[in-house]
């Protein structure tokens, strides 16, 4: 028998532990979600991900690879599959990942075993996110701008220092005449 990646195997074999995680994402699909121990729900998070995204692409390939890994044998798991392309994957278009929020509840009474509620993240993204990613786009697509903009901008800097020197100057004559102005308006009082 292999050996997993990451830890100890849910269940005695591999064969196994594809059947309890294609279970457990087939409930979460269908209740959208599940109480279950930590290990299993943190094992349970890239399998259902990772058909949640098949679920995004929607065509007919995906459909048919999703209902093969949730129930091969089985047609009771159809309305699920199709609730999963049909309600859950619009949904999570404008998602990038992250489509499923693990929360640890506690022990459990009989055998003190860590419990998590592992659900689908099904409300939109929030209006900061959106602002942020596109803010990221504009970013994006304005530095080749900007750069044109830095290359051009830069014999104007040279030329507005050299008009704030003069500039500078000139203020200060004025002032000198306005002083001398002044003194003799008051000589002549």
């Amino acid at each position: 028998m292999p050996t997993p990646t990451k830890g100890p195997r849910l269940g005695g074999s591999p064969a196994h532990e594809r059947l309890m995680l294609a279970n457990l994402s087939a409930q979460l699909f269908e209740h959208k979600s599940i109480t279950t121990t930590v290990t299993k729900a943190k094992r349970l998070r890239p399998f259902a991900e990772r058909l949640i995204t098949f679920a995004k692409q929607g065509d007919l390939a995906a459909r048919r690879q999703v209902q093969s890994v949730i129930a091969p044998r089985s047609r009771t798991n159809k309305g699920i599959v199709y609730e999963l392309f049909e309600n859950i994957a619009p949904v999570m278009a404008n998602r990038e990942g992250g489509y499923t929020r693990i929360t640890k509840i506690g022990n459990r009474k009989g055998d003190n075993a860590p419990m998590a509620v592992i659900e689908l993240v099904m409300e939109p993204l929030s209006a900061k996110q959106a602002v942020v990613k596109e803010a990221e786009k504009a970013a994006e697509t304005s530095a080749p701008v900007e750069a044109e903009v830095e290359e051009t901008q830069a014999p104007a800097e040279e030329v507005t220092e050299a008009t704030a020197e003069e500039t500078t100057e000139a203020p200060a004559e004025e002032v000198v005449a306005e002083e001398a102005a002044d003194d003799k308006a008051e000589e002549a009082k």
